[in-house]
């Protein structure tokens, strides 16, 4: 399974390779300064709440939907005053998609 679904990326693209290549990298570089923070227990649960929307939906614009999904359910649990037992699943999603938009940039 690809990290990236590439039929919903050219959904949101409208098929332009060029402005998709921009949006994985845009993608890419804010799941790069989010997740530092997200996985932060220091930070306060409602801003790793707020950090965790603003990836869902940046994930759910480049079609990655297993870290869309993940980071809902993280948003979810920080939003109820719970530890976010899905952060594991969404660092190894994250981590996936990183690794599939790296080789094509």
């Amino acid at each position: 399974m690809l990290a990236i679904d590439r039929a919903e990326l050219d959904a949101q693209t409208g098929g332009d390779a060029e402005l998709a290549h921009e949006v994985l990298a845009l993608f890419a570089g804010q799941c790069r300064s989010i997740l530092p923070r997200l996985t932060d227990p220091a930070l306060p649960a409602p801003q790793r709440a707020d950090l965790a929307h603003t990836l869902k939906g940046s994930a759910a614009g480049v079609g990655a939907t297993r870290v869309r999904a993940c980071a809902d359910a993280v948003e979810a649990q920080l939003r109820a005053g719970a530890e976010p037992a899905a952060l594991d699943a969404l660092v190894q999603a994250v981590a996936a998609a990183l690794a599939e938009i790296e080789p094509a940039q």
